[in-house]
């Protein structure tokens, strides 16, 4: 994943616009939340913020850490380097996840945030483009569920269903 430095540019580029998005949006939510409640069903306003939350501290980890790549990389610590470039291939922590606590509509800053991290689709391991689609097609927040016993069996019905299938 040896990336050339305008494309490292490019990349932090995209991530600091997207996170400046997303702090104008978790700032006109904590505007709009009166006080801080204890409702945890997913899409409240305590949800909501929490998710933008999560998704501004996954950013901010990336860039740092594309920074102290770009860092170790011109000072020649080829040991960091590596270490550091192998982390920048996943997908940041919460990113696109968050919104599944978020109240729908989205804000308008956060649909902008997706869209624009969905051009670092290739740079990303996974299908973090698709990741976001699928995440911004749901019609309602979906996180914390509702039924916590269901939610925890889902993954072991679908690990169950996929043991009976020959490879």
């Amino acid at each position: 994943m040896d990336h050339d430095l305008e494309e490292l540019r490019r990349v932090g580029g995209i991530l600091n616009e997207a996170f400046v998005l997303l702090r104008s949006e978790e700032k006109r939510l904590a505007e709009l939340q009166p006080g801080r409640g204890h409702d945890n069903r997913a899409g409240s306003p305590q949800q909501t913020l929490i998710g933008v939350g999560e998704m501004i501290d996954g950013l901010r980890r990336r860039m740092d850490g594309l920074a102290l790549y770009v860092g170790f990389m011109t000072l020649g610590l080829e040991k960091q380097a590596a270490r550091e470039r192998a982390v920048l291939r996943y997908t940041p922590l919460s990113v696109p996840s968050g919104v599944n606590r978020m109240a729908r509509p989205l804000g308008e800053d956060t649909v902008k945030a997706m869209h624009l991290l969905r051009e670092l689709d290739t740079f990303f391991a996974g299908d973090f483009a698709d990741e976001i689609d699928r995440t911004l097609a749901v019609p309602e927040a979906t996180y914390p569920p509702a039924d916590w016993d269901a939610y925890m069996k889902a993954p072991q019905r679908e690990g169950a269903g996929n043991a009976d299938v020959a490879p």
